[in-house]
């Protein structure tokens, strides 16, 4: 499978992103195609007041059908921004990340929600849940998630440590990446997957967890 470079760049401030809308074919036997997808919009008060306002912009997918050659492989190449601002400078940490499924309704239902909208997970159980790598193995009827980011990171001893998210301060902050693989093997039916940003805040009197959905998308 193809192996490529995934950037992710965290700002403290808010980015604008732009995308170029087209089909890029590399063949007519194994064509990639490229989808423009609507990003999404929630803002949420949280029990103190605080307002939170999490929008995802210049979301793309960039599908091959079939990169092993055989049905049931799937190569996509996913990018997007993620901008988060929180009322009276309040802080927080930023998550975001894909859905994949197999054969299996990833548009709605209550452990998902509709594209937009606040999730019904709470917020501990799926960081708990979800790794980092888009190399993912799915069979019919499952689905897995996980997160865009992998910053490396020294923690308090000194030791090399990774963390998912990005935190920001000062009441606003932003994530955007390019060219993040979802590799999808073992799923012989339809497969769709879906973005998330999960926002975890936390104020003078509250630490909650917000998160918006994006749209789904075919795979194939």
């Amino acid at each position: 499978m193809i192996n490529r470079k995934s950037m992710a760049r965290v700002a403290g401030v808010t980015a604008a992103a732009t995308v170029a809308l087209g089909l890029l074919s590399t063949g007519a036997a194994n064509a990639d195609t490229f989808v423009p997808l609507p990003g999404g919009h929630i803002t949420k008060t949280l029990s103190d007041g605080t307002v939170v306002d999490i929008s995802l912009v210049g979301e793309s997918a960039n599908i091959n059908p079939s990169m092993g050659s055989t049905p049931a492989h799937r190569n996509a190449w996913v990018s997007g921004s993620a901008q988060v601002s929180v009322s009276g400078g309040g802080s927080g940490k930023i998550f975001p990340g894909y859905t994949v499924g197999c054969q299996v309704n990833i548009a709605g239902g209550d452990a998902f929600g509709d594209a937009g909208s606040e999730s019904d997970w709470a917020g501990t159980a799926q960081k708990v849940g979800v790794g980092t790598g888009g190399e993912l193995t799915v069979g019919p009827g499952q689905s897995k998630s996980f997160y865009v980011l992998d910053l490396e990171t020294a923690d308090d001893y000194g030791n090399e440590s990774h963390k998912a998210r990005n935190a920001f301060k000062g009441g606003s902050g932003s994530v955007t990446w390019a060219d993040e693989t979802i590799g999808l093997s073992g799923c012989g039916g339809y497969a769709q997957a879906r973005s998330f940003v999960g926002v975890e805040v936390e104020t003078d009197n509250v630490i909650s967890w917000v998160t918006l959905w994006g749209a789904p998308f075919s795979l194939g």
